[in-house]
């Protein structure tokens, strides 16, 4: 007779392999800026548990973060344990929704800690007939040893996991006890980790022995006159009751009142869409081989895909799609390039005419571009996606029929970190397809068109697959979520407007940036030998290994706190430092001259192009507040807190003929928020043009406006900020270096002067909790998942973004528009002058200086008239002979 297969339950403690995973991997963050590491180190683990065990069944347990019934019995309980670090901490809300999306169960009960809820299931599971394996990097589980219940714990060994396996026998061999006696073990000797007492004079090597004699607490007490030597005698006999709670405290629930079924934790899919899509977001590319079985090729699609190479063939394709042209119809087109070479056209404009055009004998670069050219005249709505770097292919206006299906996905979802044709074809049309990674790797795709055919067929006509497909999708999602005249009359023309400014680029003075980073240069060489001087040695000044030796070894200075690769020298430390030694100082301003020197006087350099000027990149699907970004190099983020680093704007000047024009929008979030929160007070102050953050020291502070002091103006000034990007107490005290209460009393008094501020800004975070997301003035949604959390942290993490997202992403809407309509206007008028910049709430144009007049009034109108609040957007324009003077 054949024998029944026994069945088979993992049971994962959550935090404590979370916990080990974090201090096991080095710190490491996705695009979005998450940390992931423990996320990462825990999904290893799960799944090298998974592949090894194959159960039926899964479930993963959580501690609940609030009192349980050992704190009940004993306040000190846990008591010693030092707080999560904020790193991990946030990775706990996500690791519980990366698990959900693979349908794993996850099981918490208030009043009980994780253990006890997986000790109840494991002796259930037991009790049934199953076979347990219980993971977990806590050893106060191998009380729950058995022939049937395994427990597990991973280690790292030389980068790797290794598991320690633990049966009965197994905790006998190690420990000398059994695993019941394990429990009398630790109530015996205590545990520090736990703040469990013990019997105050009994270690573990005397607990053992008593333990192994006597069986257990309760029976050595019977026998205590026997135990010796005495000292543990007379221990016992004066800590009785603190031997029992001690056990109590020490011994796992198996009868935990618990809605637990079987049936709900079988392992079904975990490699589904859902998941996939999360370990996309988190840049887990080492696990996404994972879902190689489970991305689908849609097989009654891909014979539908055609490669053209025949002059003939493409003109029946484009004569077909030109005869069919309408106003309903839509076409989805990519060009496919490999750097500045078109490979082919990836068109499709049905179910069944699905191209890639290849660039190949009378099918030249040239002629795919006017074909599309013709297209741009029809009604067709042409879909694409990333339409900007393609501008240079795709000759279209801004008022033409093209639709960027990034900008959409991006609007619809600020928080995803990619915007590609795969990942539009997930969230989209529910289709998991290869992306251009999973299909080449790091190969370059101009080597592969030949190599791999088919691959590479499926590739480029899945790009316009894909946009065919989703247009209507997004389009529909837009207007569902109020999104789409946002999209039409902002996001959308702002392409073209970026376009324009990264063709234009900005003039760089070479020789005044060579001569600017000599003197950065000289500085540094100063500032190391008054280093060396001070301390009396030469030293890596670069290296934070010997730069921690030097201060907190060699000159013994306070807050030294060591790590694994030694003491950390970060900048909150050398800012505490500061006071205790003169070559802090020395060593911060050092840090600022090489960060200059590195990414300012050399890292420039390297972007000027043979026309004397950097053509940078700006981006508007990366900040989930609606702000533009800029990369290749990062121009908005020049220093200008330090006269040395404003200095770097010297180097960029106008050509010959032309000047710079600087306008910039004064206190612009302060203003929105006056208009969104419909303070009148607020409103009051701006419409009588006074200086608000006077006004609000005087109002604040109860002080007669005109005895106003410098510093009572400052610290409203940083109330007045703070405000806007949902400072708490804690952040204004640090930022004024005043205490935590007269940080409070400070925003507490703003809130008495402006009411509706405050009563906007409750609003904000409620409806941030019922909705999912806040909005801006023009309808740009900001989802805020982190409201929903059940971690503390994250929850005021959400509440910040819910008060600040809305005046951010109203100031850089209205940014957004006014410079669209700046750019639209000197194109229109066919004046020389150009928008070249755009730094948050600043615009810079290169006028020529027979237009600085006209310019100055263009763009003073466009940028005041940008929105129509209850008060006035302000604007001050500035010339200069460089983007110094000018700013």
């Amino acid at each position: 007779m054949r024998r029944r297969k026994v069945k088979k339950i993992v049971l994962i403690d959550g935090h404590s392999i979370l916990n080990r995973a974090f201090y096991a991997i080095p710190d490491l963050t996705n695009s979005e800026g998450i940390h992931t590491n423990a996320i990462l180190g825990f999904l290893n683990i799960m799944f090298k548990i998974l592949d090894e065990e194959k159960p039926e069944y899964l479930t993963v347990a959580f501690d609940v973060h609030q009192p349980t019934f050992r704190h009940e019995m004993f306040e000190q309980y846990k008591g010693t344990r030092k707080s999560m670090p904020e790193e991990l901490r946030e990775q706990v809300p996500l690791m519980k929704e990366v698990l959900k999306a693979m349908g794993i169960t996850i099981m918490e009960k208030p009043g009980y800690e994780a253990d006890d809820v997986l000790g109840t299931i494991a002796k259930t599971s037991e009790q049934k007939g199953y076979q347990v394996s219980l993971v977990s990097g806590d050893r106060d589980l191998l009380q729950l040893a058995s022939e049937n219940i395994k427990i597990r714990i991973p280690k790292t060994k030389k980068g790797g996991t290794e598991i320690e396996n633990y049966n009965t026998q197994d905790v006998i061999e190690t420990y000398g006890v059994t695993p019941k006696q394990f429990i009398d073990l630790k109530g015996l000797m205590g545990d520090t980790s736990d703040n469990i007492p013990g019997v105050p004079g009994i270690g573990e090597k005397t607990a053992g022995k008593i333990i192994s004699t006597y069986d257990s607490i309760e029976n050595a007490y019977e026998h205590l006159e026997e135990i010796g030597p005495a000292k543990a005698k007379e221990a016992l006999r004066n800590n009785h009751d603190l031997a029992i709670l001690s056990k109590t405290l020490a011994t796992i629930k198996t009868d935990c009142d618990i809605e637990f079924h079987l049936e709900d934790a079988l392992v079904g899919n975990l490699y589904n869409e859902g998941a996939y899509s999360f370990f996309k977001r988190l840049e887990f590319k080492s696990l996404l081989n994972r879902f190689q079985l489970e991305v689908t090729h849609y097989e009654g699609i891909e014979e539908y895909f055609k490669v053209l190479n025949d002059l003939e063939q493409a003109e029946m394709v484009f004569n077909k799609l030109l005869k069919s042209a309408s106003g309903h119809m839509t076409a989805g087109l990519q060009f496919i390039t490999a750097g500045d070479k078109i490979l082919g056209l990836s068109l499709t404009y049905s179910d069944k005419d699905i191209y890639f055009i290849k660039v190949e004998g009378f099918i030249t670069e040239e002629y795919l571009k006017d074909k599309v050219c013709n297209l741009l005249d029809t009604p067709i709505s042409l879909a694409t996606i990333n339409l900007k770097p393609q501008l240079d292919y795709i000759r279209a206006a801004e008022k033409s029929n093209v639709f960027d299906e990034g900008i959409a996905a991006y609007l619809l979802n600020p928080l995803n970190s990619t915007y590609y044709y795969d990942d539009i074809a997930r969230d989209y049309l529910k289709m998991t397809i290869p992306s251009m990674n999973d299909l080449f790797g790091k190969n370059d795709i101009a080597n592969l068109s030949s190599e791999n055919d088919k691959e590479f067929r499926n590739y480029c006509c899945y790009q316009s697959y894909v946009c065919y497909k989703a247009y209507e999708p997004l389009v529909d999602a837009l207007k569902n979520t109020d999104m789409y005249q946002l999209f039409v009359t902002i996001e959308m023309p702002l392409v073209y407007t970026l376009y324009d400014m990264e063709l234009r680029g900005i003039h760089i003075n070479r020789e005044e940036l060579k001569k600017y980073g000599e003197k950065l240069a000289v500085g540094i060489a100063d500032l190391e030998t008054k280093i060396y001087h001070l301390v009396g040695e030469e030293f890596n000044i670069n290296s934070p290994k010997q730069l921690g030796v030097i201060l907190f070894e060699k000159l013994r200075l306070p807050f030294g706190k060591k790590t694994k690769t030694g003491y950390s020298t970060s900048a909150d430390i050398l800012d505490k430092l500061v006071q205790e030694h003169p070559v802090v100082s020395m060593i911060l301003e050092y840090r600022q001259l090489t960060k200059l020197k590195s990414t300012y006087a050399d890292g420039l350099a390297t972007y000027i192009g043979n026309d004397e000027r950097i053509h940078g990149k700006f981006h508007q699907t990366i900040a989930a507040t609606g702000r533009i970004s800029s990369t290749e190099p990062n121009l908005q983020n020049i220093p200008i807190r330090m006269e040395l680093g404003r200095e770097i704007r010297k180097v960029f000047i106008p050509e010959d003929g032309y000047i710079f024009l600087d306008a910039d929008y004064s206190q612009i979030e302060l203003r929105v928020l006056a208009h969104m929160s419909e303070d009148e007070r607020l409103i009051a102050a701006y419409r009588e043009a006074q200086d608000i953050h006077r006004i609000t020291a005087s109002q604040v502070f109860h002080t007669p406006l005109d005895e106003v002091t410098p510093l009572q103006r400052s610290n409203a000034k940083a109330v007045n900020f703070g405000i806007v990007y949902g400072i708490s107490s804690f952040g204004l005290g640090q930022g004024l270096n005043i205490s935590r209460k007269e940080a409070e009393d400070y925003i507490n008094r703003y809130f008495e002067t402006y009411p509706r501020v405050k009563q906007y800004l409750d609003d904000l975070v409620l409806n941030g909790k019922k909705n999912g997301y806040v909005t801006t003035l023009f309808g740009r949604r900001r989802p805020i998942p982190e409201l929903s959390s059940s971690n503390f942290m994250q929850r005021s993490f959400g509440e910040r973004v819910a008060m600040n997202s809305p005046i951010q992403g109203t100031a850089a809407d209205i940014i957004k528009i006014a410079m669209i309509r700046v750019n639209e206007r000197l194109k229109e008028l066919k004046l020389r002058s150009r928008l070249i910049l755009q730094i948050h709430d600043e615009l810079l144009i290169e006028a020529h200086k027979e237009e600085i007049e006209e310019v100055s009034s263009i763009l003073k109108e466009e940028m005041q008239k940008a929105a129509n609040m209850s008060i006035p957007l302000e604007v001050e324009v500035k010339t200069g002979t460089n983007w110094y003077e000018a700013k």
